[in-house]
């Protein structure tokens, strides 16, 4: 058999534990489909005395860890995480000297993707992150080698486990967000500071990742349009239930000649679309091909053995010498596309008002709707929330989206409303 693949593992938290028990479970099965052995040679973390359930006495143990880029390993496997720091210190270093670089960091590859992938193509190493995007689910393999022949329309889904249990939670139990954090927090689904999560930021890592892939773009994360789900109330998943819809948090993308459009946003998606039916902490990936038509990637997006499972899928590619380009594509010919406005897409909304329970109020509302160009396919009224003000609840006829933010804008400061509307798009 060929010769062992040497691995740095940096990193022994959940999911770093977990590529070891992969590694330990499987070895002899991975080896045969690898070519050759794969081991852990050395590992570095912050803690040298935490019990991770694992014997990591065999195993080089380096108090720095960016000195791992110099360890005598063939492949960093970098999980510290954030987009900064340590993590991005060892990725520069490792595929500076050559090393190939495994990674679950959604974050650094958001900001910093394209400059890793040209140190990567510069040094003849690969950079693989399958675990980065939808834990377990091979959603990078399948956009970057399985659809490669395709022009790729739209990539959209589910990103965040976080939300979608928590969101799930509430259709099921009729609860309010905050409660059902609490619920997820305890459960260990959401982190004590949720904000990355809840405020679509993870989700918005990942879309622009996704979107790079899909579309041979630079990864752009920062011209991605984020906003969560804290802001939701129960009375609002009741009310899409009632029109037939169910809410799911969706990253969506596209690129056409007005530019890359990337948002992640609360919808109401109609109960017959496969989104619908992702629920708990599942992740699901839809991308629409020109000729391969609607592909649908679906299963646990995040967790330890999911995630290691795809750390350890990249080690055996790179065993194989199985790797191109990071984003599909040789970095030069990314584009650095330019971002699409959002005020002439068009599609359809679901707008919901807490409002004063006075005479006049709807006749407002339709005023300022009206006033703006937006037609409004149905208006309904709910009783009392728990503050005492009125739910009203519209959806409205596909038009542009700069209608919408022109009503929501002329009703701004208006003494009917107590609070800020909350506007959903349709996913019809």
């Amino acid at each position: 058999m060929a010769q062992v693949l040497r691995v740095a593992l940096a990193g022994l938290g959940t999911v770093g534990g977990g590529v070891i028990r992969v590694l330990d479970a499987n070895r002899d099965l991975i080896a045969r489909r690898a070519g050759r052995p794969i081991e852990v040679v050395a590992v570095s973390a912050r803690d040298r005395s935490k019990d991770r359930g694992v014997d990591l006495s065999r195993f080089d143990w380096v108090d720095d860890t960016a000195a791992l880029a110099a360890a005598e390993a063939d492949v960093v496997v970098e999980l510290i995480g954030g987009a900064d720091g340590p993590a991005l210190t060892l990725a520069r270093r490792a595929l500076g000297a050559g090393r190939h670089v495994v990674t679950a960091n959604k974050a650094m590859l958001a900001h910093h993707g394209l400059e890793l992938a040209r140190a990567a193509e510069g040094s003849g190493a690969a950079l693989k992150f399958e675990a980065a995007v939808a834990g377990g689910i091979p959603v990078i393999k399948g956009l970057r080698e399985g659809a490669a022949a395709n022009a790729i329309a739209r990539v959209y889904g589910i990103l965040n486990g976080t939300c979608n249990f928590i969101l799930s939670k509430m259709e099921a139990e009729g609860r309010d967000f905050a409660e059902v954090l609490a619920e997820a927090q305890a459960l260990g689904y959401a982190e004590a500071d949720p904000s990355f999560d809840i405020d679509g930021v993870d989700a918005a890592h990942k879309l622009s990742i996704l979107a790079s892939l899909a579309f041979g773009t630079a990864p752009a994360f920062t011209q991605v349009a984020a906003s969560g789900i804290r802001h939701l109330l129960a009375a609002d998943i009741a009310e899409a239930a009632a029109l037939g819809y169910r809410v799911r948090l969706v990253g969506v993308a596209e690129a056409d000649a007005a530019g890359l459009f990337q948002r992640v946003h609360a919808h109401l998606v109609r109960a017959d679309h496969p989104l619908a039916h992702v629920t708990g902490a599942t992740n699901a990936v839809v991308a629409e091909g020109n000729f391969v038509g609607r592909l649908l990637f679906q299963g646990a997006g995040a967790g330890e053995g999911p995630t290691a499972s795809a750390v350890v899928a990249d080690l055996i590619d790179i065993a194989r010498g199985e790797f191109g380009p990071p984003f599909a594509m040789p970095a030069a010919a990314l584009t650095e596309a330019a971002p699409a406005p959002a005020g002439e897409r068009r599609g359809r909304a679901y707008l919901r008002f807490a409002v004063a329970d006075r005479v006049g109020v709807l006749a407002e509302i339709a005023a300022a709707m009206r006033d703006a160009g937006v037609s409004i396919e149905s208006l309904i009224q709910r009783g009392a929330l728990a503050d005492g003000s009125v739910l009203v609840a519209i959806v409205t006829h596909e038009g542009p989206e700069r209608c919408v933010a022109a009503a929501l804008e002329r009703l701004r400061g208006s003494q009917s409303l107590q609070g800020e509307p909350l506007w959903m798009h349709i996913l019809d």
